[in-house]
């Protein structure tokens, strides 16, 4: 079937989401966009104009242009204060919703999306993209394979020295609020389970062009005794790692490092005896699922399979809140000092 759609908020964000949407094969002919929502109409009848969207509505007003069109679906990618009402009126027109991320402000108002979800009858997910990189994927994959053995400890080191300008640079927690819920979600994915608490040291290193916590080193617990290990920075210059970060994965049969980009080294124990064990290197298979790895356009995709086979998305609201609470909570620990149990 095909969809009908209203997107809202068409600054630089929305680029990526209407190049999936009118270009990848993945979505070819499954998404019409039939209303633009922004407060600057120029912006939006730019937007409409360079992806040739056609005769669309547009309009400064959601819930005029949602009467109108009486669309499918929403896509929301404003500024994370205007979601939790524009994702209200969204289920009052009985849209489904797509979000960008962070999924909202504060973890309650990520809980009372939940709720208006399930009493709408309707699918609520989040655009968290990153964890259709390849790499992200190709991790879980081995993992759930038992190759590496019992999982123990997921580690990671983010270090870019990154010069946006403009509000992120006055921005608290940056670092935690902008960037890491990429890489704690896709912690969470590669672990396949739950976090249950977090110590986390915040700060802001000599030097750093941000106003507040452009630095963070976090321990997180999961469940089934796994330790998570985050250590990034957003003023690390001269040895810039991947957006994605690096990593080391380590279980009781071997371990597993992703330098973010495309190189994969795993090795895992072959001969028992002696103060070091001898390791054997073995091959990453190869994701097994292309359509898994497309960003955008697979989350997208994944959306809207979910809907028409009446599920619930990967990224559905009611897990991804889980990743918004770890963020939350290591803020909470950074502020506080001290250990924070995670709960949704």
């Amino acid at each position: 079937m095909q969809f009908t759609a209203v997107l809202v908020g068409c600054g630089a964000m929305s680029k990526g989401w209407l190049n999936a949407l009118t270009g990848h094969p993945l979505l070819k002919g499954r998404v019409k966009v039939v209303g633009l929502v922004d407060l600057d109409p120029k912006v939006a009848e730019a937007r409409a104009a360079e992806f040739s969207l056609g005769d669309v509505v547009i309009g400064t007003d959601l819930d005029a242009v949602l009467a109108k069109t009486k669309p499918d679906l929403l896509f929301d990618v404003v500024v994370p204060s205007a979601r939790p009402a524009l994702v209200a009126t969204g289920f009052a027109h009985g849209c489904h919703v797509l979000t960008e991320k962070p999924m909202a402000p504060t973890l309650e108002a990520a809980r009372v999306m939940v709720e208006q979800a399930k009493a709408a009858g309707r699918v609520h997910a989040v655009v968290q993209n990153r964890r259709y990189v390849p790499g992200v994927r190709r991790i879980r994959q081995l993992i759930a394979s038992g190759a590496l053995g019992q999982l123990t400890s997921i580690n990671c080191d983010f270090f870019v020295g990154a010069h946006f300008g403009g509000f992120r640079e006055q921005m608290e927690n940056v670092l935690l609020l902008d960037m890491a819920i990429h890489t704690l979600d896709a912690a969470r994915f590669m672990a396949g389970t739950a976090p249950k608490a977090v110590y986390c040291l915040e700060i802001n290193p000599p030097g750093s062009w941000y106003a507040h916590g452009a630095a963070a080193n976090a321990i997180f617990e999961f469940e089934d005794d796994i330790v998570f290990n985050y250590r990034g920075s957003w003023t690390a210059e001269g040895a810039n790692t991947s957006w994605e970060a690096s990593w080391r994965i380590v279980g009781t049969r071997g371990t597993l490092l992703w330098d973010g980009y495309d190189r994969f080294e795993a090795n895992r124990v072959v001969a028992s005896g002696g103060l070091l064990w001898t390791p054997e290197p073995f091959e990453v298979p190869q994701i097994s699922d292309a359509a898994q790895t497309e960003g955008h356009a697979s989350v997208i995709a994944d959306f809207l399979d979910a809907i028409e086979a009446g599920g619930a998305p990967e990224t559905v609201g009611s897990d991804n809140i889980k990743s918004l609470a770890m963020v939350f909570a290591a803020i909470e620990s950074a502020k506080l000092k001290q250990r924070i149990s995670i709960s949704v």
